[in-house]
């Protein structure tokens, strides 16, 4: 590493060792597109060219046309580009800095900070390509990541080193739950959480970098942006960036990571950009015919290993709510849990507002999560899709003219319902109930309690933002003094 070389906010690759420089030439511009020409020593797949008046503009190599020619895209603005202009290879890929300096800051792609703090240069820095843990190294045990939050655990246990879809509009608690699944991460596990934007408004990076440092969680995590103005090529390796850095605490610090990628579908859109831009033969719906080869390179490095695991929630944009759209069906291959966010429960104030019959787990099987709770799960399903067949008939004639067991079977679910709220730590500031983490068996107790008619006395409101169920008796002893 050169000492001479100090980091900065401009995109800066000092970092990277660099060897003996290969010149070339320009010999063809196209938008993002750059055709360059080298005499010898063809730069490989993937390695970064620079180029322009001060070497500012980054290009990374798609295609080797032939024996002396390569043609790769562009990750920075091309304005200012000319034909016969020098470019210059170490036939390195592009590389982020890893390590635990890193943590409680913002990165771009190019592994720049964004909130001002100067690297030291002693960090390390890794490539942002790397293969998939092998079989034998990865783990074979199926182990349910706690999170603290009883409507995830109860009823959409995540897996430990799997991914899970978060399907939400805006302004039902998307943003909240994932900064709480934060707090939980540091708090339950000691863990590292990742969160990385790909195709992120910058609005939304900096509300959710002031709102992690308000909370207090931001010394535990890192943060990656590829912002919405940014150009495809640089877009399309944020998620591979991210990975990079996740994969550091995981492999050599040894902990549990937790990645939150926002937005996966904008991964593979622009993905379809660049395709595009290759000049590439578009498949179905204008997709890039590489579209599940890409995605699984991506999606195969988050895994549970003897080291550690990566764990992931990933938001996923269904286009024109089109479940069999090709993005879709092949995220959906990949993920071992789907939450679903209702507007209508968001509305009616039952947060966090997950969709309790949409949302699903392949890990709520009995061989995983065991026979009690796979049956106390099984049991709120079926009360709560009960209580939504009976709605119609209480709106048109009223909870009087419902039989004894049906009028049983919606005061069970009305108390599961609000039971299934809960107070989040990263929301104190602006509601007047204080930050709950529930166990797993707390939660279960208080779901099989609520079932078996312990609390069918007490009023639903006792049961509403409430951590375990003591807090119910407690609050009816407090009322009685």
């Amino acid at each position: 590493m050169n000492p001479n070389i100090k980091q900065s906010s401009k995109i800066n690759f000092s970092d990277q060792v660099i060897r003996s420089k290969n010149e070339g030439c320009i010999t063809a511009i196209r938008g993002s597109i750059v055709d360059i020409q080298f005499e010898k020593d063809l730069p490989s797949i993937f390695s970064v060219v620079r180029t322009g008046k001060k070497m500012e503009v980054v290009i990374e190599v798609q295609l080797q046309l032939d024996t002396k020619h390569v043609r790769g895209i562009a990750l920075t603005p091309t304005q200012g580009l000319a034909r016969g202009m020098k470019a210059e290879s170490s036939n390195e890929p592009l590389k982020v800095p890893v390590g635990a300096e890193t943590l409680g800051h913002m990165f771009d792609v190019f592994g720049n900070t964004s909130d001002h703090f100067v690297l030291p240069d002693s960090l390390e820095w890794r490539s942002i390509h790397k293969a998939p843990p092998s079989l034998m190294q990865r783990s074979t045990n199926s182990e349910v990541f706690e999170t603290g939050i009883k409507a995830i655990d109860v009823l959409v246990p995540l897996e430990r080193g799997g991914k899970a879809g978060l399907f939400g509009g805006a302004g039902v608690g998307k943003t909240v739950l994932l900064t709480e699944l934060i707090h939980n991460m540091v708090k339950n596990h000691n863990g590292i959480s990742m969160f990385c934007g790909i195709g992120e408004r910058c609005r939304e990076g900096l509300e959710l970098y002031h709102d992690m440092k308000e909370a207090g969680v931001l010394p535990n995590m890192v943060m990656m942006f590829g912002q919405m103005n940014e150009l495809p090529g640089a877009r399309f390796r944020v998620g591979h960036a991210a990975l990079t850095m996740a994969e550091y605490f995981r492999d050599d610090e040894h902990k549990d990571v937790l990645l939150l990628i926002d937005n996966i579908f904008r991964f593979i859109q622009a993905g379809m950009e660049v395709s595009g831009l290759m000049g590439q033969m578009p498949s179905r719906l204008g997709y890039q015919p590489t579209m599940g080869t890409e995605l699984s390179q991506l999606e195969e490095r988050i895994a549970n290993t003897s080291a550690g695991a990566i764990t992931s929630i990933q938001a996923v944009y269904v286009p024109a709510d089109d479940l069999t759209d090709p993005a879709a069906v092949h995220t959906f291959s990949h993920l071992s849990a789907s939450i679903v966010l209702s507007r209508k429960r968001a509305s009616e104030g039952l947060y966090p507002a997950i969709d309790h019959l949409q949302s699903g787990s392949k890990m709520a099987t009995p061989g995983i999560i065991g026979e009690r709770h796979y049956n106390i799960a099984q049991e709120i399903r079926q009360t709560l899709a009960q209580y939504e067949d009976l709605k119609d008939i209480i709106a048109m004639l009223g909870l009087e003219q419902l039989s004894a067991g049906d009028q049983k079977t919606v005061n069970r679910s009305r108390r599961l319902e609000r039971f299934l709220t809960q107070p989040f730590y990263t929301t104190e500031q602006f509601s007047q109930f204080k930050g709950k983490n529930v166990s797993l068996k707390d939660a279960l107790d208080g779901c099989e309690r609520i079932l078996n008619d312990e609390f069918k006395d007490y009023p639903e409101s006792d049961f509403y933002m409430i951590g375990t169920i003591d807090e119910v008796k407690q609050k009816k002893v407090r009322n009685v003094s």
